[in-house]
Formats: structure tokens, C-alpha cells, sequence
């Protein structure tokens, strides 16, 4: 790819040669050699397990020392590639501050839309998108279900931390304290009221990597729950299913489809490794 590249934009430069004077009006867009080159430099030292010379790097894209040696004090005044005196050059800390500006402006609601909608066809049942709050995650999008008996969603609503799926992954992977005993409201007649109850139950969704509910919030719905984590590992968003309880019983035959929703997700948001649970942190 990376000698594909320069070898296009050499033709591309050489057809316009050829071709004389343009007429006034839209231009379609040419690569530049010249850029085209230093961006194989760039995918060459993405690629490589090493640092690398001069000499390496002008051989492996095809071009003089000289040229290379160009190219690569360009790309070092910007911060793209690094080395060390005159040593051998890697990739520089610029590519990290161009690439947290990219994730910082990415819409995770824009994203999400179509793993919700996919998520709602492949199981059938309503899928919702949470994002972390304060103290609690909100609900800010969902897709519902299209079956005659309906678990419906609402947009802005609250979870409740110690009865919802949703409340559940926020207490395990955002790294919040669970809530105190005089707030653990009973909601229903199977809403965990115990600390030491919930504090166990949150420890389970952290290794398990998800969180569930059977009429906790709501005694005709069960719902479980993913983590959607950033490139830093840390909690973005929250995935849900949810739908009635009569219905849903057996919610393990949800599971593959909301895990793999969760890490498409977790990766379009930079993050390494999707599913994994972060490192244990304390909750008090």
C-alpha cells in the first residue's frame, strides 16, 4: 500500500504534465508525491516493531537518503516522528494529540444509532444507550422493540444504581461509591436493599463484564447491560436491553449479540481492548 501510494501520485503528477493548461472550474483532488511520501514514512514506523534509520526507512518507500532525510525533519517539526540525538526515528507524541482531538469529537449518540438498531433486529427486543452522569447514567437514545408487547424506554431518565442494569455497569466500571444504605430504596419487591448485597452484585458484573436485572426497577421488566469504554478504558456509555419479563427469562440468549454491540462500539471510540474489565478499583 505504502509503494502503491507514491507510485499513483508520481502518475497523477506526470498526467498533469502532460496535459497543459487546465480550464478555470473544480479541480478533482490529486495526492501530492511529496505528502504522499511522508505518510509512508508514517505507516512504515506504524508497522514497524523498531526504530528505524535513515537509510531503512529511504529504502523501504523507495526513495533517496536525502529525500528521506527531508521529509523526516518535516514530519519532526511537527512532533509526527521522534529520535533521539541522531538516532534512529520512531513515531512522535503529535500523532497522540491529533488522534485524542478526533475521539474527543466524536458524537458516541451518532456512532451508537446503528449498533442500536442492529441490536433491536437481532434480538428482538428494545436496546438503549445510557451515558454516565454525575451520579447515574441517563438514557439518550433507544430503538424499540418491534414485538406487540413493548418494554419502552424513556429518553432522560435517570437509572436507578442499585435496580437497573444500566445502574448496575455505572456503579461497576465508573468507579463511583455505591450508594449509601438509607438510599437503597425498595422499588419492588426483588430491588436489592442490602449493601453488602449490591456491593456483591456490582463485583459480579465487573468480572462477568455485564449487569442484569429481574423486576428490580419494575416488576414486568428484565433488562441486562454492557460497558462502552474509551481509548483510555474508562466507562463512555452503557448499552441495554431490556423487554418484558414474561418474555425475557433467559437473558444469557442476549448476551453474544450485546457484547459484540458494546465492543464495535468501545473500539469506533479508540479503545484497545473492548470487553475486558478494567483494573479492580475500591468502592466505599
Amino acid at each position: 500500500m505504502t509503494q502503491q501510494r507514491i507510485e499513483r501520485a508520481k502518475r497523477d503528477g506526470a498526467d498533469s504534465r502532460r496535459a497543459g493548461p487546465r480550464r478555470a472550474g473544480p479541480e478533482p483532488a490529486r495526492p501530492v508525491a511529496s505528502v504522499a511520501r511522508a505518510l509512508s514514512l508514517l505507516d512504515v514506523l506504524r508497522d514497524s516493531e523498531r526504530e528505524l534509520g535513515v537509510n531503512e526507512l529511504s529504502r523501504r518507500i523507495g526513495v533517496s537518503p536525502s529525500t528521506a532525510s527531508r521529509l523526516l525533519g518535516t514530519l519532526q517539526a511537527a512532533g509526527l516522528v521522534a529520535r533521539e540525538g541522531q538516532g534512529p526515528f520512531r513515531l512522535g507524541l503529535g500523532l497522540v494529540t491529533l488522534a485524542d482531538r478526533v475521539l474527543s469529537r466524536l458524537d458516541v449518540r451518532a456512532l451508537a444509532r446503528p449498533v442500536l438498531v442492529e441490536l433491536m433486529q437481532r434480538t428482538g427486543e428494545t436496546a438503549t444507550l445510557s451515558v454516565p452522569g454525575a451520579r447515574e447514567a441517563i438514557t439518550v437514545d433507544s430503538v424499540p422493540s418491534q414485538s406487540g408487547v413493548v418494554s419502552m424506554a424513556r429518553l432522560g431518565r435517570p437509572s436507578v444504581a442499585h435496580a437497573t442494569a444500566v445502574g448496575k455497569v455505572m456503579l461497576a466500571f465508573g468507579g463511583g461509591p455505591l450508594p449509601r444504605e438509607r438510599d437503597l430504596r425498595p422499588l419492588t419487591e426483588r430491588t436489592i436493599t442490602d449493601r453488602e448485597q449490591l456491593a456483591a452484585e456490582v463485583a459480579a458484573a465487573r468480572r462477568r463484564g455485564y449487569a442484569t436485572v429481574f423486576g428490580e426497577r419494575e416488576l414486568d421488566v428484565n433488562a441486562i447491560a454492557a460497558p462502552v469504554l474509551d481509548r483510555d478504558g474508562a466507562l463512555a456509555a452503557i448499552l441495554g436491553l431490556q423487554g418484558p419479563a414474561s418474555r425475557l427469562q433467559d437473558l444469557s440468549r442476549l448476551l453474544g449479540e450485546l457484547r459484540e454491540g458494546a465492543s464495535h462500539l468501545s473500539g469506533a471510540l479508540g479503545a484497545g481492548h473492548a470487553q475486558g474489565p478494567p483494573p479492580t478499583r475500591q468502592q466505599s
